[in-house]
């Protein structure tokens, strides 16, 4: 019997459990390690956010699913690796401190046979000073946790409002590498919506601000959409959706440090300037999580398997390039690392070889630009490739049977623009592939038959509705396996 160890249980780590669980559960030791008791459906956090949903509705606890498909179920973080074993354990090994209340801080070692890391992000809010919930003074709607401390500050800011005061919201990126503007994005528009329905709307100032170089980037170099037989570049789309709603936009920003009301920022042109809020959402850079390294002999080798920012090293290259030489070429097919083939890493936790957008630096040296998405759809399209790769060499393939390229799969997003059964919209938009290729689509980088973007009541039927399927799925209800990741 084989050991399949898999750290995390977000979207990507859940994907590679769910799949080994069917497959193999029977046969083999299949364990996840998650901090987290419970699995979040993150893209309805920012419902969450505005009220529109409960935490209770985005989340579920792991342990009695993972128990339906045999696979075991560990409360605890990853601490460290070690992938040649030592000189105690013959075997590969990952090190776990539980954080679940009846073993709080106590260690255990747990042998593999393969290892799959999807630890996903750290939250990095310290890297700007005075961003985040905790210790600083912006929300955030990357947990459960924090989008329900999101909406308590937002509804005591639209009572404020309904005193009679005005007040400014300012929704975005908290620092010049981020990514996830798409959460950003979603969350403004449902701001938005809250204060219209509320009937304070007239009293609201709502601003964007962004490290993008210009609105509908998103971390991939920006995007055309196809509708009606004309093609729309992602400025023009994102620009008339703020337009509309008379929000404000600040782009190519690096927020410096956030002061209680006051949102400090440097510009890519090397300007300073500063902003004024009485509520803010920004997202925070992400790092990996601290995941430590070791040789045999217990010699730390933790800059060999990870990258400096703390993500996993995997099959990419690379070999720094400047912006005209990077390739589709360069991105990971299998997310097996180099060298070590038991070894994979995949969602947010692999190291991008390269940004999509174009890197940009101002005068100063600071980087204002966006670090790629991998959520989503790729993510669960990585993770599923993972888990038929394992399941085949454990059959004997002699190497990973499966691939999942970002620069060979599209992405669909369905971005929410105001939550009602009736007067709700969202923007529906897709990308075939994220990476772009320009050796097969020259002139654009994407399929255009495959890229487009509408946005209307149609759009919020269809995220809600795939907010219940993805659910239903992540549950592993019966017939979950032949819905769409």
């Amino acid at each position: 019997m084989a050991s399949v160890v898999i750290l995390g249980a977000g979207l990507s780590g859940h994907a590679v459990a769910r799949y080994l669980g069917k497959w193999i559960g029977k046969k083999h030791q299949v364990s996840v390690v998650s901090p987290n008791a419970k699995w979040n459906w993150i893209p309805s956090n920012i419902w969450v956010g505005v009220g529109d949903m409960t935490e209770k509705q985005v989340t579920f606890e792991l342990a009695p699913v993972y128990k339906k498909i045999n696979v075991a179920f560990h409360q605890a973080k990853a601490v460290s690796i070690n992938p040649e074993g030592s000189t105690e354990h013959e075997k590969p090994f990952v090190t776990i401190e539980y954080t679940n209340q009846a073993r709080a801080g106590q260690t255990e070692t747990i042998a593999y046979d393969y290892l799959v890391n999807a630890t996903g992000p750290k939250l990095n809010f310290i890297a700007t000073p005075g961003l985040g919930p905790d210790e600083g003074y912006t929300q955030s709607v990357c947990t459960s946790g924090h989008a329900v401390e999101a909406n308590i500050q937002l509804q005591k800011t639209i009572e404020k409002m309904k005193a009679g005061a005005r007040k400014t919201f300012v929704v975005g990126t908290g620092h010049g590498m981020c990514t996830c503007q798409g959460a950003a994005f979603e969350y403004i528009f449902n701001v938005h919506h809250t204060l219209r329905e509320a009937g304070v709307l007239d009293l609201a100032r709502i601003v964007w601000i962004s490290n993008e170089y210009e609105l509908g980037d998103f971390g991939m170099g920006g995007m055309h959409t196809h509708r009606g037989g004309y093609t729309t570049n992602g400025k023009i789309f994102a620009e008339s959706l703020m337009v509309e709603r008379n929000i404000e936009w600040i782009t190519r920003a690096h927020v410096t440090k956030v002061e209680p009301g006051k949102i400090h920022y440097e510009l890519l042109d090397g300007s300073l300037d500063e902003l004024e809020f009485d509520f803010s959402m920004l997202i925070p850079p992400f790092s990996g999580v601290g995941l430590r390294a070791y040789d045999k002999a217990g010699e730390e080798i933790t800059a060999e398997l990870f990258a400096p920012n703390g993500m996993m090293k995997v099959d990419a290259d690379y070999t720094p390039k400047v912006f005209e030489d990077w390739s589709k070429h360069d991105w990971p097919k299998t997310y097996q690392t180099p060298k070590y083939k038991n070894v994979f890493c995949v969602g947010i936790a692999f190291a991008p070889p390269h940004p999509i957008s174009k890197v940009m630096k101002s005068p100063s040296g600071t980087q204002i630009s966006p670090t790629p998405p991998r959520t989503g759809m790729p993510s669960a399209a990585m993770g599923k490739a993972v888990a038929w790769s394992i399941r085949d060499m454990l059959a004997g393939a002699p190497e990973p049977t499966h691939t999942a390229s970002m620069a060979e799969v599209g992405s669909a997003c369905v971005a929410s623009t105001g939550f009602d059964t009736f007067k709700g919209s969202a923007a529906t938009m897709t990308v075939f592939p994220v990476v772009p290729d320009y050796e097969t689509y020259p002139r654009y980088g994407r399929d255009m038959s495959l890229s487009f973007g509408e946005v209307g009541l149609a759009g919020h039927w269809m995220k809600y509705l795939l907010h219940h399927v993805f659910i239903y799925q992540a549950k592993m209800r019966p017939g979950w396996s032949i819905l769409p990741d």
